[in-house]
C-alpha cells in the first residue's frame, strides 16, 4: 500500500498520558483470539461490563460488527483476512492512544497477522487473549449453524473446517472457556488488568462501594 508523501503526522496537545490521567486507569488493547463460537465476543462484552461498572473507558470492536461498516468491503480470502486484521490494529492503536481499554474480539486465524498488530502496539500493552476451545464444543455451541454449513461446503474458507487456526504461541492469557464459566473467565481478565497496572486499586474500590 502507497503512503502519500504529502501527509504528515499531526501532534497532538493532548496526549495519552492526560487522557490516562483524567480517566483514572490505563490504556491497553486486550486482543481477544479463537475459533467461531471459543466465546472471544461474550467474555469481551462481560469483561467491558465489568469495566463500565469500575468507570472505566472501553470499546469493544467485534468482528462481525465491524465487517457491517469499516470492513465491510473485505471477503474472507486470506488477502482480506489480512487487510481486516490490519485496519482493526490500526483503530485500536488510535483508542489506545486515546486512553481508552480496547476489547477486540477477532478469529484473527494468522499468527502473522496478530503479530502485525503487536508490533504497531507499544510493548506490553498489546495483550493476546486465547479463548481456548475444542473445536467439537464450538461446533455444538454454533446456533447460526455456520459450522455445518461449511462442513457442507455451503461456507467456503471457513477457519477450522476448510481454513486453518494458528493458536497463540504466547499469549498474554489463556482461557480454557470449555471448563471455566463466564464469570471465571472475566476474572481472569480482570486479574491480569490488576497485574498489568493497567486497573488502579483505588478506582475499583470507590466504585465497588458506590
Amino acid at each position: 500500500m502507497q503512503k502519500s508523501s504529502n501527509v504528515v503526522w499531526q501532534e497532538q496537545k493532548v496526549n495519552r498520558q492526560d487522557r490516562e490521567r483524567l480517566n483514572g486507569h490505563g490504556s491497553v488493547v486486550l486482543w481477544f483470539t479463537g475459533l467461531s463460537g471459543s466465546g472471544k465476543s461474550t467474555v469481551a462484552h462481560a469483561v467491558e461490563e465489568r469495566l463500565h461498572g469500575y468507570r472505566c473507558r472501553t470499546i469493544v470492536l467485534d468482528g462481525d460488527n465491524v465487517r457491517h461498516g469499516l470492513c465491510g468491503d473485505l471477503g474472507f480470502s486470506i488477502d482480506d483476512r489480512h487487510e481486516n486484521i490490519r485496519r482493526i490494529g490500526e483503530m485500536a492503536k488510535l483508542f489506545l492512544d486515546a486512553g481508552v481499554i480496547s476489547l477486540t474480539a477477532f478469529i484473527s486465524p494468522m499468527c502473522s497477522d496478530r503479530n502485525r498488530v503487536r508490533e504497531l502496539i507499544p510493548d506490553g500493552e498489546f495483550l493476546e487473549i486465547y479463548c481456548k476451545c475444542p473445536i467439537e464444543v464450538c461446533e455444538e455451541r454454533d446456533v447460526k449453524g455456520l459450522y455445518r454449513r461449511a462442513r457442507v461446503g455451503d461456507i467456503k474458507e471457513f477457519t477450522g473446517i476448510s481454513s486453518p487456526y494458528e493458536e497463540p504461541e504466547k499469549p498474554e492469557l489463556t482461557i480454557d472457556t470449555h471448563e471455566l464459566s463466564l464469570e471465571e473467565s472475566v476474572e481472569q481478565v480482570i486479574n491480569l488488568l490488576h497485574d498489568r497496572g493497567v486497573l488502579r486499586e483505588e478506582k475499583v474500590s470507590t466504585a465497588a462501594g458506590s
